[in-house]
């Protein structure tokens, strides 16, 4: 009888915590998308260079994630030369070379599907040597091929971060302070 009871305590202990291991693949991405008084602009980060792992806590009371991308500054490319060298001037990659965002949490796991689902969580983003904790929305579905896809955005500021937008022809062209931030995590269970 107690070792029974021992067999469904121990049960209960496993299903109460799971725990997961998501290898973030090399081929996710990271945009930055803003304005200027004239235009808009989008710079694009298309890959990693180097792969992580998120690892997800599911207990009763919440998800917690622990994990992280850092990509470098100088594979942004917003597709015009002269916009791509004012960002990571802005961002000033030459002292911060990478940018680190963590993942902490998220409000729930949903059973992975094909159809989306819709979530948020807690990250937290590095620009500069400074860190700011943001809600993020996200959108998660796996694929058939059993890729998990974690898409999020948030809008942000330069100004969150202590950073200047960017300004041209002595302030004429200048760039707004708010971004969209988006990255699309592919991922596979581990």
């Amino acid at each position: 009888m107690i070792c029974k009871i021992i067999i469904m305590l121990t049960l209960m202990s496993f299903t109460a915590n799971a725990q997961t291991k998501w290898l973030i693949s090399e081929n996710s991405s990271l945009s930055v998308n803003g304005s200027t008084n004239i235009n808009k602009f989008s710079c694009d980060i298309t890959s990693c260079d180097e792969a992580d792992t998120l690892i997800v806590h599911k207990s009763k009371k919440a998800v917690t994630l622990s994990g992280s991308i850092n990509p470098t500054v100088l594979s942004f490319d917003c597709h015009k030369a002269m916009m791509t060298h004012d960002l990571r001037k802005t961002l000033k990659a030459k002292k911060y070379p990478r940018l680190h965002i963590r993942f902490l949490t998220l409000s729930e796991l949903p059973e992975l599907s094909a159809k989306p689902a819709s979530i948020t969580g807690k990250v937290e983003i590095e620009i500069a040597g400074i860190k700011k904790c943001y809600t993020v929305n996200y959108q998660i579905t796996e694929d058939t091929d059993k890729v998990i896809h974690l898409i999020g955005s948030r809008d942000l500021e330069f100004s969150d971060f202590k950073l200047v937008p960017p300004k041209k022809l002595g302030g004429m062209i200048r760039t707004k302070d708010q971004l969209a931030v988006a990255f699309h995590l592919k991922m596979k269970s581990i």
